[in-house]
């Protein structure tokens, strides 16, 4: 998964670096799935050439509560970009944080909006809030959310989008195995490994395993690369091979 703010923020020529990495790893027979921000139509059709499989691009909270929590782009730009993702045949992974202060009827309005989408996102984040040191939140001394407040927004999630894999996210080292059960018998069906997501720790590999083999779950097979046959397209073949001489250049 690659993460930015949004292409137009960095340039073309990173934007053509990203490209060419979603063209690589989809030809290993991988999905690939990117969190780049805002996108215009033409970048979501590039990545969708180049064979990408999803894009996260998270809501966070309700429209009311959204403005106390950031400044930098407008609900309505969230909502535009998942339209542009959604229009050119990219799956959507998007999802919100819990405990960033809102209340309970902001937690409505945030499952309120993913459900009331054309489509449902085929993968809905569920996070609790990890409020990291040095950030507004933190400073203010905002707690993450309770294991049962966890637990009800999966189940709601469940209830009203019943095919969406509901993804238990960042902020699980704060729940208990007990906790992280209740949310899988709630309708969660999917977590997020690996030992760092963005910026806050994650459990570990084998807290996991154990966790899994406690409560009877059983992990999906791994993608095959079988669902949708891609081969890299001649126009990033080319953009890879001219990357690949510079860099030997370079070295030489």
């Amino acid at each position: 998964c690659k993460t930015w703010r949004g292409p137009s923020q960095v340039g073309p020529k990173q934007f053509e670096r990203v490209l060419d990495m979603v063209s690589r790893v989809r030809g290993l027979g991988m999905e690939v799935c990117t969190t780049l921000g805002m996108l215009t139509d033409d970048q979501a059709k590039q990545l969708k050439e180049a064979g990408l499989s999803c894009y996260n691009h998270n809501v966070d909270t309700s429209p009311e509560y959204y403005p106390k929590i950031t400044s930098s782009r407008t609900y309505e730009q969230r909502l535009d970009t998942l339209s542009k993702v959604r229009d050119n045949g990219i799956s959507v992974c998007s999802g919100g944080i819990i405990g960033l202060g809102e209340k309970t009827e902001d937690r409505v309005g945030l499952i309120h909006t993913l459900a009331t989408l054309p489509e449902h996102p085929e993968s809905v984040p569920i996070n609790a809030l990890v409020a990291v040191e040095g950030t507004p939140l933190h400073k203010m001394g905002v707690r993450g959310p309770s294991g049962l407040e966890m637990v009800r927004c999966v189940a709601t999630a469940r209830i009203t989008m019943p095919k969406s894999m509901v993804r238990l996210s960042a902020g699980r080292l704060e729940l208990s195995m007990a906790e992280q059960g209740m949310c899988f018998f709630a309708g969660a069906n999917s977590i997020f490994a690996g030992d760092k997501l963005l910026t806050t720790p994650n459990n570990e590999k084998e807290a996991d395993k154990e966790m899994f083999e406690v409560l009877g779950l059983e992990p999906m097979p791994a993608f095959k690369g079988k669902e949708e046959p891609f081969e890299i397209p001649k126009a990033r073949w080319e953009s890879i091979e001219r990357r690949a001489a510079k860099k030997d250049a370079a070295q030489s």
